[in-house]
């Protein structure tokens, strides 16, 4: 049974893919994601936040201490342990290639298209073998058009295209006014993959200390919903791979995913609940469902069900909506 998939010109083994988390912060655990089945690995996000903090911290020092004696160049720290942010992750990308033999992706975090930017370049020269961006971006400002917000996305793919040659997946938020146009306009900037759906982790509020604090929801599920609709209409109407992300936990979610358009699937929650080693239950619960239902291939199955090739499309779109409501009767019971 054959589960390959290729996603961002990658040939991967089959379409299960931890998403960028904490979890790869530690070699061991790629080596334990790569045991498990998993077919490559997404490294936690690299923050705009950190390399510009850096930058700004290293320009402190050397104007503050080219005053001084010759003396207070000792005062230094020393750069290889000082650096644990921008020039740590660059060579935590060194060691997970040489630690497994699966792709490794690096991920991106930022919001403004700027020097940060120039990290791609360095990603792709230790050794990445391609780059998520994840445009993580909350507009607060009542004045900035949507336009302008789409415009600040296509800028930021392209100007990553033009620094590197590494295949670019962009990580998308649902929230655009109209999600496809959106998704061509990235692709034809230059994204070779899009990730659906990036999760907007919402604050919350400490009544004890009247303070905004982050509050982490793991995903279930029913999470996928989201990203298997959009999937679904996606599939064949942009020249790009398409990821699901967000609720992949059960060897069902990757089946859907996969059935709507899914190049791979990629997890999470699922892993922080169930360990690294759920990577291959996954696997061998898609690879019973197959056998049962006689598919030899991935590819057999993949976008067999999207809204391209669905005997009716409208169960994507607003037709689906009616069948919803009238799952309830008028007393709140569910009609089977």
């Amino acid at each position: 049974m054959d589960l390959k998939t290729l996603y961002m010109g990658l040939d991967l083994e089959n379409p299960l893919v931890p998403s960028a988390s904490p979890l790869s912060r530690d070699l061991g655990n790629i080596k334990r994601m790569e045991d498990a089945g998993a077919s490559a690995v997404v490294l936690f996000s690299l923050f705009e936040e950190q390399i510009t903090h850096d930058t700004l911290e290293l320009d402190h020092m050397l104007e503050r201490d080219a005053e001084g004696y010759a003396e207070a160049t000792s005062y230094f720290p020393d750069l290889a342990s000082y650096n644990q942010g921008p020039e740590g992750y660059l060579e935590h990308i060194v060691a997970a290639k040489k630690a497994v033999d699966i792709p490794i992706i690096a991920s991106l975090n930022g919001v403004t298209p700027g020097g940060w930017m120039e990290y791609a370049k360095k990603i792709e020269q230790a050794g990445a073998d391609g780059l998520e961006l994840n445009i993580y971006f909350i507009p607060t400002d009542p004045e900035q058009s949507g336009a302008d917000i789409e415009q600040r996305y296509v800028d930021i793919v392209r100007g990553v295209k033009e620094a590197v040659d590494l295949p670019v997946a962009v990580k998308l938020n649902p929230f655009f006014t109209n999600l496809a146009h959106m998704s061509r306009r990235l692709v034809d900037a230059g994204a070779d993959a899009l990730v659906l759906f990036n999760r907007f982790y919402q604050p919350d509020i400490d009544l004890d200390e009247l303070d905004v604090v982050p509050n982490l929801v793991l995903s279930s599920s029913a999470s996928t919903r989201l990203p298997m609709r959009w999937i679904a209409i996606l599939k064949g109407k942009i020249h790009a791979d398409l990821a699901a992300t967000t609720g992949v936990h059960d060897p069902e979610d990757v089946i859907k995913l996969t059935m709507v358009g899914a190049d791979v699937t990629m997890m999470t929650a699922a892993l922080l609940r169930h360990g690294i080693e759920h990577i291959g239950q996954l696997e061998k619960g898609v690879r019973r469902w197959m056998e049962e239902h006689e598919y030899e291939s991935l590819e057999q199955m993949k976008g067999s069900m999207s809204h391209k090739n669905s005997a009716d499309p409208s169960a994507f779109e607003r037709g689906n909506y009616m069948k919803a409501l009238k799952s309830y009767d008028e007393t709140g019971t569910r009609l089977l």
